[in-house]
């Protein structure tokens, strides 16, 4: 089941919540809305599953949304076939994992409601899928956050939803646990295919988890692409500086020179640190700090000609065979840099 939302705009009172979003999702895919909070993400979500609805515009063809090619725009949600997930798990308190993994099929009108046996099957079947199994009679306060939250999905995934809709599934879980989710969802996702939607403010959630992933920043979607096209080809600054750790840098010696006042990006695992080199692009620095826990050590640097302090992260073997100390000057070699000027976007090897 493809999606397509076109021109999608959104205000609440004075903010923009979506400023003109057209956005595409193709059948069985995992897709990731990224940003942080107040970028527009969750507001599109919620307009897809009719839970929100778009500002009337004087264009018909604007703000609106299709499932494979038929417009729901103006469906409730109930009639959309999707199933949504919100990230405080909204399960009923009072009634068992059974029950509520079962309400969907019980409140449908007569005609459409299976048979009692037909939804203790499916039920059952979730539950095996989820992991869930031997805690039907279980109330939500006797589960862990992670049990909860696969108990959530179990009850989307239970009247057969053509889209899965989910909003930070696991922004209320713990570190360990969100990882633990994370690689069971892509686990679930490829079995069952479901096209599913899913909003994060956690870029490593959303590089780990996707097919597609879909920055969004001001009301604005800024990048489309696959997990590692949008992490190695970024759009704009903002997306490089969101996707993960960088260092943020005016333009530097030798061939950066050439850039002017360019802004340079290099991320730390890119910054090689030595004590002789021979070429021209290396750069003067002084050690600040040196923290080795982890399998990579993280050497925090002061440039010596700008005064920039910036960041490398190097192997624990290399750090070891470095022997650095505090206060020590070093050259510094950019191995991969990217560059910004007049809001343009190229790469380059330099080192």
């Amino acid at each position: 089941m493809s999606i397509e939302a076109r021109n999608i705009r959104k205000h609440f009172g004075d903010f923009t919540a979506l400023a003109g979003v057209d956005l595409k999702v193709e059948s069985g895919r995992l897709t990731a809305l990224l940003g942080p909070s107040g970028s527009g993400k969750t507001t599109l979500l919620r307009i897809i599953a009719g839970l929100e609805f778009p500002d009337v515009t004087d264009d018909p063809n604007s703000g609106r949304v299709f499932f494979h090619g038929k417009d729901v725009s103006d469906l409730p949600t109930g009639r959309r076939s999707v199933g949504f997930v919100f990230q405080h798990y909204a399960l009923f308190k009072h009634m068992t994992v059974f029950d509520n993994v079962a309400f969907g099929m019980t409140v449908r009108r007569r005609s459409e409601r299976p048979a009692r046996a037909d939804i203790a099957e499916r039920v059952r079947e979730l539950l095996s899928l989820m992991q869930l199994d031997g805690l039907e009679r279980r109330l939500p306060d006797q589960l862990s956050g992670g049990q909860r939250q696969r108990v959530a999905l179990a009850r989307a995934l239970a009247v057969q939803p053509k889209v899965l809709l989910l909003d930070e599934p696991f922004g209320a879980l713990d570190a360990q646990v969100r990882k633990d989710l994370r690689r069971w969802l892509r686990g679930l996702h490829e079995k069952l295919h479901v096209t599913t939607v899913f909003v994060t403010h956690d870029q490593e959630e959303a590089l780990e988890l996707a097919d597609e992933v879909v920055v969004m920043n001001n009301a604005r979607i800024e990048q489309v692409g696959d997990p590692q096209e949008v992490y190695d080809v970024p759009a704009s600054p903002f997306v490089i500086e969101f996707l993960g750790n960088v260092n943020r840098l005016e333009s530097g010696t030798g061939k950066l020179h050439v850039a002017g006042k360019d802004t340079l990006y290099v991320r730390p695992h890119d910054v090689d640190i030595r004590r002789d080199y021979d070429g021209e692009n290396a750069l003067p620095a002084r050690v600040l700090h040196v923290f080795s826990a982890g399998n990579y050590g993280r050497v925090t640097l002061r440039r010596l000609d700008t005064g920039e302090t910036f960041e490398a992260e190097v192997p624990r073997d290399r750090l070891s065979e470095l022997k650095l100390a505090d206060g020590e000057e070093v050259l510094v070699v950019f191995r991969h840099v990217r560059l910004f000027p007049k809001g343009k976007f190229y790469e380059t090897d330099i080192g």
